[in-house]
């Protein structure tokens, strides 16, 4: 009888600690390269390139390699301040849309190689990728498929001319971690001197396929991104936002880059979706993708920059910050310091994870191995899950053994087994109760939700709905300390501002001239004439104050008539549509001024978005002068306050002509401006 009960013991205790094969997949599910991109989070772009020394944000075209010529180019500090801040990679504009190269190409002229920089001897790519590798970053490459300066462009020419350089880009630097096609393309450009307007089939002429045949061949793990992926997918704006509900799931065959309706109908993604293609979050630092020294004061705030965070990183994206790198060659000394306190900020924000000391319990579990307690190992590998055909509702339940405080919450999905979860709460005990504190939609990577502080002992995280049995890697419980925010500034067309506070007890501090904050604000301020206004919150309990907020403020708009007042309303959120194509102001008395301003339509689905203007100037309302033309260049997707500059003029009167818009529609604006300084 002992001999016969041995084996079966041994076969017993043998089944007992053997792991139970794991759930079946939810297709679709990510390529290893996807799920190796998903880990880095956080990665940055540089902007660097001939549109730093014309001041544009999308160049003509017809610039020329002598205008490239940084005075003190160091890719290592590029590099450095990078690493600091916490980012895995970094991508450079390597050719954007005037067709400018930062490399040697054998295949054109328009080159670092004809420009003084190095004496023309200078391969910033290179220089890039070795700073990159001796800070242990991994190296980006971005593309512009549209080129304003080739002349072939628009004729199957191009396509071979543009491999070759992607051929050169991706033989000649090592390993590429993506490969970042942008999705303007088309349009007037230079195109060798013949100025004009040259329209493509965005959805054949690039031949993508081969294209992207091309990037496999050549960069296997590389990362492909463009509208359509096809490995990752733009988030479809450019404010650096994923959504309340964003799927990496993607119908990627009914999806090409630039195509007019992604960012309404494609860019967060499908539960039905038919290919793995996750979300990248682009942003950058200021309001523009390039170096402009009027931008030095507006630097993301940390807060901005907080609220960025938690709405990519935190709703299943990963984040592109982006430095506009300055005419010295170097990141700017404001955007080092807004990106490192950032850095600062989110290590703060997740220093501990308290549901590593609370007691986890399921209401089911898989068993062998798949237990409640692996989403608090560490360990993006291992997870808890149930049984197949169990249904998506499940629950997890922490007792922290006492109370505890916290206000964020952050689950990730084990996505390479699908992305799942649909709904799901976050309750606490209160008083013997569960309460419901905060809520969420979809969750894939990574998903953080804030809160209000909450004091509890037991919490309970509810899967409420989903696409199949829901598989959670890593769970966790955190207290975030509060940021001081900055006040809120209100202008009225009157002249008349006000400072808000963001919260009770503080105290705001101002001032006129440009100086550190120290005027103790108590009442609205009348300001008729050009000022630079900095503010401040103070926390007299503490002593502490937030970040200084510049705004500079030009001429009130108390005398300004017009025949729609909402242009001129100094309320961001209204517009006005221009019936004629045309804007006429009436300043109410001479001014001298440098320039002016035109803010977009701001409203979720905008429409007529100026593209192409002329401005002109009058002293009598009749007789006009042109004094500025051209295009606000990427207004669609980063719809910022423009500012046109010109040499001093005096004027009454202005006027707004719109020449083009982006979409065809009548004109619109939110509001106009000018400069006098």
């Amino acid at each position: 009888m002992k001999k016969l009960l041995a084996p079966l013991l041994l076969v017993l205790f043998s089944h007992c600690n053997e792991k139970a094969a794991p759930p079946a997949p939810v297709f679709p599910v990510p390529h290893e390269r996807q799920i190796a991109w998903q880990q880095l989070e956080f990665y940055g772009f540089v902007h660097f390139n001939m549109n730093t020394f014309s001041d544009r944000e999308w160049g003509f075209g017809d610039e020329k390699p002598e205008q490239f010529n940084p005075t003190a180019l160091d890719a290592r500090q590029w590099a450095r301040i990078a690493k600091e801040a916490g980012m895995k990679g970094l991508i450079i504009t390597a050719k954007h849309h005037d067709g400018f190269v930062l490399w040697p190409s054998a295949y054109t002229e328009h080159s670092v190689k004809n420009s003084p920089w190095r004496d023309g001897k200078g391969d910033l790519i290179r220089e890039f990728v070795d700073a990159c590798r001796e800070y242990g970053l991994k190296v980006g490459i971005y593309y512009s498929p549209w080129d304003r300066n080739h002349p072939d462009y628009g004729k199957p020419e191009y396509i071979t001319y543009m491999r070759n350089q992607l051929t050169e880009l991706l033989t000649n630097y090592g390993e590429i971690f993506e490969v970042w096609f942008d999705g303007a393309n088309g349009g007037t450009g230079w195109y060798g001197g013949a100025n004009e307007e040259r329209k493509v089939d965005k959805l054949t002429y690039y031949d993508w396929e081969n294209t992207h045949a091309l990037v496999r061949e050549l960069q296997p793990n590389a990362m492909l991104f463009s509208d359509a992926g096809p490995d990752v997918r733009w988030v479809g704006n450019e404010h650096g936002f994923a959504y309340e509900t964003t799927w990496s799931n993607l119908m990627r065959d009914s999806v090409y880059a630039g195509m007019p309706e992604y960012s309404e109908k494609w860019a967060s993604g499908q539960e039905n979706g038919t290919h793995w293609v996750p979300a990248e979050s682009d942003v950058s630092i200021r309001p523009g993708w390039y170096y402009h020294a009027y931008e030095d004061h507006k630097v993301k705030t940390l807060p901005q920059l907080m609220e960025i965070f938690y709405k990519s990183i935190g709703r299943n994206s990963s984040l592109l910050i982006n430095f506009p790198v300055d005419t010295r060659g170097l990141i700017h000394e404001n955007d080092e310091e807004a990106i490192l306190k950032m850095a600062a900020k989110i290590k703060e924000d997740f220093q501990t994870n308290l549901a590593t000391e609370a007691t986890i319990s399921s209401s089911a579990d898989r068993g062998y191995g798949y237990e409640a307690n692996r989403v608090i190992d560490g360990e993006y590998e291992t997870y808890w899950t149930l049984s197949d055909g169990a249904g998506p509702k499940a629950n997890l339940e922490l007792d922290f053994g006492k109370e505890a405080s916290f206000n964020r919450l952050l689950l990730q999905e084990y996505t390479p087994l699908g992305q799942r979860v649909k709904a799901f709460t976050l309750e606490a005990e209160i008083n013997g109760s569960w309460e419901k504190i905060a809520s969420g939609n979809t969750v894939g990577y990574k998903r953080i939700l804030r809160f209000p502080d909450v004091s509890t002992q037991k919490i309970r995280i509810n899967f409420e709905d989903g696409k199949d049995i829901p598989v959670i890697s890593e769970l966790g419980i955190y207290y975030a300390p509060k940021l001081l925010l900055p006040p809120t500034i209100q202008r009225e067309k009157s002249g008349l501002v006000s400072l808000l506070s963001p919260d009770e007890g503080l105290e705001i501090r101002y001032s006129l001239d440009g100086s550190e904050p120290s005027e103790l604000y108590t009442h609205p301020l009348e300001i008729q004439e050009a000022s630079t206004l900095k503010v401040m919150s103070f926390d007299p309990r503490t002593g502490e104050n937030s970040d200084i907020f510049q705004k500079e403020l030009d001429i009130a708009k108390a005398k300004w008539k017009t025949e729609d007042e909402k242009a001129i309303d100094e309320n961001p959120s209204s517009y006005a549509t221009l019936s004629s194509s045309k804007i006429q102001v009436n300043l109410g008395e001479a001014v001298t001024l440098t320039g002016f301003t035109y803010l977009p339509m701001q409203a979720r689905y905008p429409s007529g978005h100026i593209t192409e203007f002329v401005f002109r100037v009058s002293t009598d309302g009749k007789n006009w002068t042109e004094v500025a033309s051209g295009e606000f260049a990427n207004v669609v997707n980063s719809p910022i306050e423009q500012e046109i500059r010109f040499d001093g003029v005096s004027a009454k009167w202005i006027e707004l002509e719109a020449i083009q818009t982006a979409d065809g529609n009548p004109a619109t604006l939110a509001e106009i401006g000018v400069l006098t300084r």
